[in-house]
């Protein structure tokens, strides 16, 4: 049966002007995820990633770590939802919510916003969160029948999309899927199986890659 590897990308730069480029350690991360999937020894790995920088820098370093040969494969589908201009949308406008998320942190205030964006069965001047789930659940759906028997697919995308597909696979609420964004690490490994029995969700945000001497390379964003 097919496996397929969703990666996250690695670190961007959160401090820059542009952040959609990867950091120094986001670079190093890609590298290291590369070396761990090439341990796995892939049949014949089918190379694919999002249109974002962060995400096909990461492909690339990837597969020239990993020895893989194949071409990269880029669809949108796999690109993360906007996160500045959730924020920027769904930022409390309040009085009282600047109180109740004061001393919160980015990722306080992101959760916020991605947890009141997918209630939002508008979201007027944007995707709405079910055209964007639903993009991911068809890019992942393409992806496998294109692959068939013997071979395996890496696909690296981002915390969103991952967390999208992986709460689709555990029918998880809204609140669980928000849980699983937060916690997903930089160029983790997120491993889904294919079978006849349909796509089914064999392990979640891998990191061991990152532990013992390389541990100083684990980030969350």
């Amino acid at each position: 049966m097919p496996l397929i590897c969703l990666v996250r990308h690695g670190q961007a730069s959160a401090a820059a002007e542009d952040y959609d480029v990867l950091s120094e350690l986001g670079r190093a991360q890609a590298a290291a995820a590369g070396r761990e999937l090439a341990r796995r020894q892939l049949r014949d790995p089918h190379l694919v990633s999002g249109t974002l920088d962060r995400q096909r820098d990461t492909a690339r370093l990837l597969a020239d770590a990993g020895g893989f040969k194949g071409p990269l494969r880029q669809d949108a589908r796999w690109n993360e939802y906007d996160h500045l201009a959730l924020l920027a949308r769904y930022a409390p406008s309040s009085q009282e919510g600047v109180r109740n998320l004061e001393g919160r942190s980015v990722q306080d205030l992101l959760d916020h916003a991605l947890l009141a964006w997918m209630r939002d069965p508008d979201a007027p001047g944007g995707e709405t969160w079910s055209a964007f789930a639903a993009g991911a659940r068809a890019a992942l759906a393409d992806l496998t029948a294109a692959l068939g028997r013997g071979r395996d697919a890496v696909v690296v995308t981002s915390g969103g999309l991952l967390a999208a597909l992986c709460g689709t696979l555990l029918s998880l609420p809204y609140e669980g899927v928000v849980a699983l964004n937060r916690v997903t690490v930089n160029a983790s490994v997120t491993t889904l199986v294919a079978g006849g029995s349909g796509t089914r969700l064999l392990t979640f945000n891998e990191h061991a890659h990152f532990a013992g001497d390389r541990r100083h390379q684990l980030t969350y964003r």
